[in-house]
């Protein structure tokens, strides 16, 4: 008997639940009203995934195939409209991808983790990946001293003072910066600028680690940010953790505030370092990202393994179009000369 009433609760059961996710849900689609909303946004792919797992079911009972039907549906729209290809543009310059530059660079995004148990992993990765550029965060009291075994090979850098215990954020570079003034620490040290000479190109690199979203500071910090972001170069590369997912609210603000265009293709990046890394990288969070503008040609951009954080790093390799002006002026100075 209790199993009939079990049974003939559950299509009920099912169909609440679908409607009480639905909620947030619909709600993250207006994250520009409040960051409430926002922060709901985040988890849109997991909610949409949810829906559709407590609809399906109701398809075949008999009463309740049409919440079954709108359930599903309403699911399977809000994922395949978040994954579709080519929501978020690739970059300006990608439209030039048939007169690829030469030379290539290679740029590596990490969350550290401030304490993170196994340095030798972080240091073992860049020497796989030899980037010419990379960015960091987390960068804690602790990794302030780590880093300095990486000064030969990055000497180039900029460390900004951890404001808290999680530390702060940190560029290094093969490549030497435009000039010995050509960087910048900001937001109590979330956020770094430095303008990197890359052959013959200075290129703007800014480092970025914004907080935890509403009901913490991330909408007030996006604000404070906001002027720098505007101020960066024509040229420019921003990487960082940004603890919100490409189609959220705050990863839409950032991209307009400094004009970038938000890589696609790097997936998930986050989750509790207690869940095993092939998990991670289906069902983790996608907070980790890399925006360009200007004449950066996105290449590839990849995850690589895991370093002993709880985020998976992020290599971005990409090159840089000839500046257009310069070549004109060039080619007006040689017939002038000639």
């Amino acid at each position: 008997m209790k199993k009939s009433r079990t049974a003939s609760a559950l299509p009920a059961i099912l169909a609440i639940g679908a409607v009480l996710i639905s909620v947030p849900l619909v709600a993250g689609y207006w994250g520009r009203l409040h960051p409430a909303f926002d922060a709901m946004a985040h988890f849109r792919m997991h909610l949409a995934v949810l829906i559709a797992i407590l609809s399906l079911p109701l398809i075949f009972i008999r009463g309740w195939r049409q919440i079954g039907a709108a359930g599903t549906v309403l699911g399977l729209a809000a994922l395949s409209a978040t994954l579709l290809p080519g929501q978020n543009a690739a970059g300006t310059a990608r439209a030039e991808a048939a007169d690829m530059p030469a030379a290539r660079y290679r740029l590596l995004q990490m969350n550290l983790r401030y304490d993170n148990p196994t340095p030798k992993q972080v240091f073992s990765l860049i020497g796989q990946t030899r980037p010419d550029i990379v960015t960091l965060n987390e960068v804690s009291s602790m990794w302030v001293e780590e880093l300095k075994f990486l000064e030969a090979t990055y000497p180039y850098r900029v460390i900004c003072p951890p404001p808290a215990r999680i530390g702060g954020v940190a560029i290094l570079s093969r490549r030497p910066f435009a000039s010995s003034s050509a960087y910048a620490c900001y937001d109590r040290g979330s956020m770094a600028v430095a303008t990197v000479r890359l052959g013959a190109d200075p290129v703007e690199i800014a480092a970025l680690h914004l907080g935890w979203p509403w009901p913490y500071e991330q909408h007030r910090q996006v604000e404070r940010v906001t002027p720098v972001l505007q101020r960066l170069g024509k040229t420019a590369i921003l990487a960082g953790d940004l603890n919100a997912t490409p189609w959220s609210a705050t990863a839409h603000r950032v991209a307009a505030a400094g004009e970038l265009d938000l890589v696609p293709g790097v997936g998930p990046t986050w989750l509790k370092r207690l869940v095993p890394e092939p998990v991670r990288r289906v069902a983790g969070l996608p907070i980790d990202h890399v925006f360009s503008k200007g004449r950066i040609v996105p290449i590839a951009i990849s995850r690589p393994q895991d370093a002993g954080s709880d985020h998976l790093p992020v290599l971005f390799e990409f090159g840089i179009m000839p500046d257009a002006e310069q070549n004109i002026l060039e080619v007006k100075l040689a017939q002038n000369a000639g």
